[in-house]
Formats: structure tokens, C-alpha cells, sequence
């Protein structure tokens, strides 16, 4: 990771900061004259590369309130850069901060505070030293513009607050509006004791409020500005007896070691006064707004790119070597899963070839048995049985206990013929004639109807027909029947009602069932 370094200007002495873990290191200290900026080109030449900040504590800031149309994109851009042109003569440090949406009944408008450096020139050399260097500047930031983070570090919820300073530069004061700069200005100091620091504090706020109410940023009724004033190393008890707080000011004494601990800064330089504060935000919490060109950052623009690329090749790997992973899992799982089943394989044919080890010796392959058995199953199932027959009939019989079976014939072959003859009309198989096979079970069955007289021949043709049809069911086709007597269509009453010898003899019938074989 590159080294991240701040440069902390002042108008006496510029700072060099080194800024990682939580700590800072005095890397070295330049004169602001050329020999200065000499001696800090040479020092930028036996460290290249690495990533770079400015921190400007100087006097000259001017800041100007302006409101353009409520705008986004291009052309809110062009009219800032418009607004800028007009209010500097030199643009390369200067910047404008939003203020929110302006109260207006006419249009909507857009609040801006333009600031700038009053002399650039403080800067420019130094500026120019870094892009000799090739050093990615990441931004030109003042105390004013990092004061918004430290005072939300701080606790500052929101409404109107000062934050009070002291600094290697001086006294730094800058009011804050719903965490929105405002104002700051910077008054020059010498070394004072604590008594007549704290006093000189109370003294300048004062001024710099009665100043604000001037400019109308305050009002001059309503609630009291909350100030909180930064005391230095061992001074917050001096700070807190002479900073009493009034209807106008409310005073916070906030001491040094909490406010590096506030914004997590574990170890800073001893001769380190206030700035430390603000040289660490910038370094790792640094705001949106700064005072550096595009053509100051544009390498720095590019290593974000490049890390931006970085970054995206380093999640395009995760995601390929999680995926690997994961297909990898699925892989030692199927390995274990064939590696189990050959084992089960190997199981089945130990087995198998024990249980065919007991079997008797025979004078032929297994193949041949198999088939054999195969055959021998083919010709069970073609095989006929006069069991289902019989079983079928005597279901039937029990349906119609006036009839008397006299004989049963059963038979198995071919029986084409009989099969594909026409049925008898009043037959169901006549209505559904159907492809058979040749070989089929025959049925003839023999008997006669009781419980009728003789004479009643109609009677006794119905009874005949209905035990027919109910033969012919589960496979069973009527292949022929024969009544004891009949009417043909002439209308003659023929059969042996007439013949028989017995007159108590009842009337004889013969049906004739076929069901074909698989």
C-alpha cells in the first residue's frame, strides 16, 4: 500500500506528516521561502511515488455566499466555474461548497459558499514541486473545510456551533451550521500562558460572533451558539474557569487527549499543537471538497482507477475460487459416491459368484440355462389350465340355480375356425368382433333348465340366453349355443318339446365357450 504523507502549510513553515495506523510522524520541516521548496523537491525525489495531501492553516481565506439555479450535472458545473471565474482572478484553488436549497417563493435556488486562498502563490510552488515528483496529490484541503468532520467527532449534533483551535498557524475559529461551513478565520498568536490564552479565547469569540450577527449568518435573537474550544495538552481546568458561558455563547471545554481520542489518533509528535486534528481527517477522513484542480489530481484519479480495477479482479477471483471450491465439493462427492457404488458392485458379484459356485455341475453355460428357463416360462404361460374354467363356471352358476349341468367337455388347441365363425346375432361378441389367436381354450357345456314348464318355451329361450351371456364374460367368447327349441323367422316352432319321451324331462341346451390363449 502506498504511503500516505500530509503537507501541512503554515506562512512561516511547511510540515511534512507521515499518516498510517492511527498515528502520525514528523517526516520533515521546510522553510516557505525557495530554499524550502528546493529542499523539499530533493526530499520528494529520494522517496517516489507515494499518495499526498495538503493541509493549508493560512490567513488569507476568503468566503463568499451566492445563489445560482437549482441545478444538477453539466450545467450546474459550468455556472460553479462561471461563479468562481467572476469572484477569483486565480481558479486553481477554489471551490464551491453547497448550503442547501435557498427559501425562496419565486424559484428554487441553490445556497453556495465560493472560497478561495486571497494568494495562491503561497501554494502554487509547492503544488508544482509535487507534480515534478509524480506524486498522486489527493486533494488541497484547508482547517475550515476539515472543521465540519472534527466538530461531528466532537458531538456536534447540528444547529449553530463554533470551533475553537490553537494551532502552530495561530488561533483557528470556524463556524459550523447544521454541519455546514460558514465562516472561519484565523488570528495570529504568540506563546502566551494559559491564563492569557484562555482569556484571548473568550476575548476573539466574542468579536468573531458580534461579526457573524454583522454579516446576518447570525441572528441576533434566538438560541445561544454552542461553542467548543479545543484546550491544549494540560490547560482544559484554565480554559474552563475563564470561559463562562452567557445567554449569547455557551462554552465546551473539550481537552486535547480527548479529541485525538475522539478521532481515533493514537500517537501524534510531542511539538504537535492542534493541527494534528486536522492532518489526520485529512488523511483518512478527508471530505468531498477541496481546493485542487482536476489536472492537480488526475493521477491520483488514476491510481483510484487502477485500485478500482484491482479491487475488481481480487472479487472476480474470490468468486472463481469459491465457485471452484464448491465444484470441487460436488466433485469429492461424486468420487465418493462411484468409489461406494463399485464397492457395492464388487459386493454383488462376490456374492453372485458364490451363490452360483453351490449350484450343480451341468454340461452347459449359464447363458444356456438362462434361456432355457426363459423358454420354459414362455411355455408355462401359453400353457391351459381347465381350472380357471371351472372356476369361471361356477361362479356363473351360482347366479342361476335352475340350471342343471349335465356335462362339461374341455379342450385346448387350435380353434381358428371356431373362433372367427359368426356369432350369433343376439350375441355381445357380434357387436365387437375383435383379432384372436388360433390357439384357445374351449368350454362345452351341457345341461337343462328346472323350475319352468315344458310348454313354456319362451320362458325357458330367455333363461337359456341369459345364462349364455353370462358365460360370455372374463375372456370368454359365446362360440355357439343350441336351445332345446327355437322359432325361426318363418314363425315355425321347431326342437324336441314334441319328442320327448318323458314328459317331466326338461328341456336339454348346449353352449359352446372359447377363450383365446396369450
Amino acid at each position: 500500500m502506498a504511503a500516505r504523507r500530509v503537507l501541512y502549510v503554515t506562512a512561516e513553515d511547511h510540515y511534512l506528516y507521515r499518516a498510517g495506523g492511527g498515528a502520525l510522524e514528523l517526516e520533515g520541516k521546510f522553510s516557505g521561502d525557495d530554499l524550502g521548496i528546493t529542499t523539499f523537491r530533493e526530499h520528494l525525489l529520494s522517496r517516489p511515488g507515494g499518495l499526498f495531501s495538503v493541509v493549508a492553516d493560512l490567513a488569507g481565506e476568503d468566503f463568499h455566499e451566492e445563489q445560482i439555479p437549482f441545478l444538477r450535472g453539466a450545467d450546474r458545473e459550468a455556472i460553479v466555474q462561471r461563479r468562481l471565474a467572476q469572484r477569483y482572478r486565480d481558479t486553481r484553488l477554489a471551490t464551491a461548497l453547497s448550503l442547501g436549497e435557498a427559501p425562496s417563493a419565486e424559484r428554487r435556488n441553490e445556497r453556495l459558499l465560493l472560497a478561495s486562498f486571497t494568494n495562491t502563490q503561497q501554494l502554487a510552488p509547492w503544488l508544482d514541486a509535487l507534480e515534478e515528483a509524480g506524486a498522486r496529490l489527493a486533494g488541497v484541503y484547508s482547517a475550515p473545510l476539515l472543521a465540519p468532520v472534527l466538530a461531528a467527532r466532537l458531538g456536534v449534533k447540528g444547529g449553530r456551533a463554533l470551533i475553537v483551535t490553537a494551532t502552530r498557524a495561530g488561533l483557528r475559529q470556524c463556524y459550523i451550521d447544521n454541519g455546514k461551513l460558514r465562516f472561519a478565520r484565523l488570528e495570529r498568536t504568540i506563546d502566551m500562558v494559559p491564563q492569557a490564552l484562555a482569556m484571548f479565547v473568550r476575548s476573539e469569540t466574542h468579536r468573531l460572533a458580534q461579526y457573524l450577527v454583522t454579516l446576518r449568518a447570525l441572528p441576533r435573537e434566538g438560541a445561544p451558539v454552542q461553542v467548543f474550544v479545543v484546550a491544549p495538552p494540560g490547560q482544559r481546568e484554565v480554559f474552563e474557569q475563564a470561559l463562562a458561558s452567557d445567554a449569547r455563547l455557551v462554552f465546551h471545554t473539550v481537552d486535547y487527549a480527548h479529541a485525538l481520542q475522539a478521532i481515533k489518533l493514537r500517537k501524534v509528535p510531542e511539538v504537535t499543537r492542534a493541527e494534528a486534528l486536522y492532518l489526520h481527517l485529512a488523511a483518512v477522513r478527508a471530505p468531498r471538497e477541496q481546493f485542487a484542480s482536476r489536472q492537480d489530481r488526475r493521477r491520483y484519479t488514476v491510481w483510484q482507477l487502477q485500485r478500482g480495477v484491482v479491487a475488481a479482479g481480487a472479487v472476480g477471483l474470490a468468486a472463481c475460487v469459491l465457485y471452484s471450491g464448491v465444484k470441487g465439493l460436488e466433485m469429492m462427492d461424486m468420487r465418493d459416491r462411484a468409489t461406494a457404488q463399485q464397492r457395492e458392485a464388487r459386493t454383488a458379484a462376490e456374492q453372485y459368484e458364490r451363490i452360483t459356485a453351490a449350484f450343480p455341475v451341468t454340461q452347459t453355460s449359464s447363458e444356456n440355462l438362462k434361456v432355457a428357463v426363459v423358454e420354459f416360462r414362455r411355455i408355462a404361460d401359453r400353457s391351459a389350465s381347465p381350472e380357471p374354467a371351472l372356476v369361471h363356471l361356477s361362479q356363473v352358476l351360482g347366479r342361476f340355480p335352475q340350471v342343471e349341468i349335465d356335462s362339461i367337455n374341455w379342450s385346448a388347441g387350435r380353434a381358428g375356425e371356431r373362433l372367427t365363425a359368426k356369432p350369433a346375432p343376439s350375441s355381445p361378441a357380434a357387436q365387437k368382433p375383435e383379432a384372436v389367436s388360433d390357439l384357445a381354450v374351449v368350454v362345452e357345456v351341457s345341461g337343462r333348465v328346472n323350475a319352468t314348464q315344458r310348454t313354456d318355451y319362451r320362458g325357458i329361450t330367455a333363461q337359456v340366453e341369459s345364462f349364455a351371456a353370462a358365460l360370455a364374460t372374463s375372456g370368454y367368447r359365446l362360440v355357439e349355443r343350441k336351445l332345446p327349441f327355437d322359432v325361426t323367422s318363418e314363425g315355425t316352432l321347431t326342437g324336441d318339446i314334441g319328442a320327448a319321451t318323458d314328459p317331466n324331462d326338461a328341456p336339454r341346451f348346449t353352449i359352446v365357450l372359447a377363450r383365446p390363449l396369450p
